[in-house]
């Protein structure tokens, strides 16, 4: 089962890109409270894990891909010596809450958020010092074209970090978290966020994605360097680092 042909509902008329924004949409107000409570709060942890591996230099500008409410962003902000941070997600209905968020904590001047398609980036190449994506690689219809897409705007030296969710390889650890995503999460889902098919697709796209070492070709297969991986919390989610 391939990563990119997981899709949130079974429509044939409608491509994977479609889909996953129209899931977005419709999950966008409840997405902060779920992952929180889906997660017990540890994805706070990880987030600040995945900006502090990007180190301490300076950054001009930092893009930070399927940016979803803003929560990287803000978080960008405390943990990183950034002048400014563009955030960018497929879905109108999540930007919109990331706008509320960045004026809730006045960020204005420090983060700007926009619609858009991370495999059709409209930047000019060697634009950023750094990009981001947190939970949202797994999304893309064409995995590798985002990740090119990625490294075309990426300056020489540019530093590249994913957050994404990976299968635990212990026992029994691998079993409960396979039991908790696959039936207790969806449940979840379906009683808070009215789409139990949200959930249905985030046990799926995960057991399909490439993770570790397989995830860690891909990246180099787009031209990154120095491409290492360093799993959180037994494998629950794993860090991705590369540069160009």
């Amino acid at each position: 089962m391939k990563h990119n042909k997981v899709v949130p509902y079974s429509s044939e008329e409608q491509d994977k890109k479609t889909q996953v924004t129209s899931m977005f949409d419709k999950i966008a107000p409840y997405y902060d409270i779920l992952n929180r409570t889906l997660t017990l709060g540890i994805d706070q942890r990880w987030r600040k894990k995945a900006i502090d591996s990007l180190g301490s230099k300076k950054f001009t500008k930092v893009l930070d891909i399927a940016t979803g409410t803003a929560d990287m962003p803000v978080m960008m902000n405390k943990r990183l010596d950034v002048d400014h941070i563009t955030g960018l997600d497929i879905s109108p209905g999540m930007v919109e809450l990331g706008v509320k968020k960045i004026e809730k904590y006045k960020l204005e001047d420090k983060v700007s958020l926009e619609v858009g398609d991370s495999e059709n980036l409209r930047f000019e190449s060697n634009h950023f010092q750094a990009a981001t994506a947190s939970f949202g690689v797994r999304n893309f219809a064409n995995l590798q074209k985002g990740l090119d897409e990625i490294y075309r705007v990426l300056d020489n030296d540019g530093k590249l970090m994913i957050l994404e969710f990976s299968k635990p390889t212990i026992f029994p650890f691998k079993q409960l978290f396979n039991v908790y995503f696959k039936y207790i999460l969806p449940t979840i889902g379906r009683l808070t966020s009215k789409d139990p098919k949200a959930y249905k697709y985030l046990y799926e796209s995960v057991q399909a994605f490439p993770d570790y070492e397989d995830m860690a070709d891909i990246i180099r297969k787009s031209g990154f360097k120095n491409v290492k991986y360093t799993p959180l919390t037994l494998g629950i989610c794993t860090i991705y680092n590369g540069e160009k």
